[in-house]
C-alpha cells in the first residue's frame, strides 16, 4: 500500500488487492500485559480462598480493580485456571410411609419462611468413619437456618435442626422434604402438625422437586468439605460454623443476582413486617 500514490487512491488499492478499507485502516490493540498479570495474581489469591468460585464470581469480587467478567474470563482460560465444581449426584428414597401431596409446583416464591426445607441426609468423611449432615433452608432467600451433624443416622437430630430453626426463626407456612425416613417419622411430622406446619414431599423419583436442597448440598461438600479434609468431629463443626456463616452473610450466590441470603432475607422481611404487624392488629 502507497498512501501517498499520485495516481491510486487508497480506495482503488484496497479494491486491486482484494481488502476492505476497514481492515488497511484497523489498528491491532495493544494488550496491557502488565495488567494481565495484576489481574492473574488477585484471581490467584481469589482462588486460595475461595477455589471453588467461577470468572463470574471472581470478577464481582475484584470489583475495585476495574475488571470485566470478560477480562477475567480470557485471563483464567488462558491461565488454566477454573472452579472446583461437583460431578451428578444421586439421591435414594425412603419407602413404606405416609406419603403427602407435593405443594410447590407451579408455587411463586415471595416472602421468607414462606417455604423451609430439608432433604436427604448426606455422610460426610470424617478420619477414618462417616458423620451425617441435615440442613433446614429458607427456600425464598436460600438462606442456612440451622444444620446439625451426627454420627448415626436417627430422627433426633433431624428434629433438633427442626426446632432450633423455628426457635430462632418463626413458623414457616410449609415444610418440603424428601421421603426419607427421618423426615416421615412420627417424631419429625408431630412437631410440624403441632405449629400447624403444612407438609410437602417430592414426588417418587424427582430429585429435582428439592433441586434447591440439591445445590445446597453440592455447595456445602465441593467449597468446604472436600478442601478442608476434617479429621474429627470437632474440626467438622467449628469449620461449618464458619462456612454456614460465609454461605449467609458473604457468599455471592449466581441465583440471588449475586446478593447473600442474610440480605434477601433481611430485606424482604422489612418488607412485609408491616403488613404482618397490620394483620394482626
Amino acid at each position: 500500500m502507497e498512501p501517498e500514490h499520485p495516481v491510486l487512491s487508497i480506495r482503488d488499492q484496497c479494491r486491486i488487492l482484494g481488502i476492505s478499507r476497514a481492515s488497511y485502516y484497523y489498528k491491532a490493540v495493544e494488550k496491557d500485559e502488565d495488567k494481565d498479570l495484576a489481574i492473574l495474581k488477585a484471581i490467584l489469591e481469589e482462588l486460595k480462598v475461595h477455589p471453588f468460585y467461577g470468572y463470574r464470581k471472581i470478577a464481582r469480587a475484584l470489583a475495585d480493580m476495574g475488571v470485566t467478567r470478560k477480562q477475567v474470563r480470557r485471563i483464567m482460560h488462558k491461565a488454566g485456571l477454573r472452579a472446583i465444581y461437583p460431578k451428578k449426584r444421586t439421591n435414594m428414597q425412603a419407602k413404606g410411609h405416609k406419603k403427602y401431596p407435593y405443594l410447590l409446583k407451579n408455587m411463586v416464591l415471595w416472602v421468607p419462611n414462606q417455604v423451609w426445607a430439608t432433604d436427604n441426609i448426606t455422610y460426610l468423611k470424617l478420619g477414618k468413619g462417616f458423620v451425617y449432615l441435615v440442613v433446614i433452608l429458607d427456600l425464598y432467600s436460600r438462606k442456612i437456618l440451622s444444620w446439625k451433624v451426627s454420627n448415626t443416622m436417627d430422627t433426633e437430630f433431624c428434629v433438633a435442626a427442626l426446632e432450633a430453626a423455628i426457635t430462632q426463626w418463626g413458623i414457616p407456612a410449609i415444610f418440603n422434604t424428601d421421603q426419607g425416613s427421618q423426615f416421615t417419622s412420627d417424631a419429625f411430622i408431630s412437631v410440624l402438625e403441632s405449629y400447624g406446619i403444612r407438609i410437602s414431599m417430592d414426588s417418587k423419583n424427582r430429585a429435582l422437586d428439592n433441586i434447591y436442597m440439591e445445590r445446597v448440598w453440592r455447595t456445602i461438600k465441593y467449597e468446604d468439605i472436600y478442601i478442608k479434609d476434617y479429621q474429627t468431629m470437632t474440626e467438622l463443626k467449628e469449620g461449618l460454623e464458619t462456612y454456614v456463616t460465609f454461605y449467609n452473610s458473604k457468599r455471592y450466590h449466581q441465583s440471588l443476582d449475586y446478593a447473600t441470603p442474610d440480605e434477601i432475607y433481611e430485606q424482604a422481611f422489612k418488607r412485609t413486617q408491616p403488613i404482618e404487624e397490620a394483620l394482626s392488629a
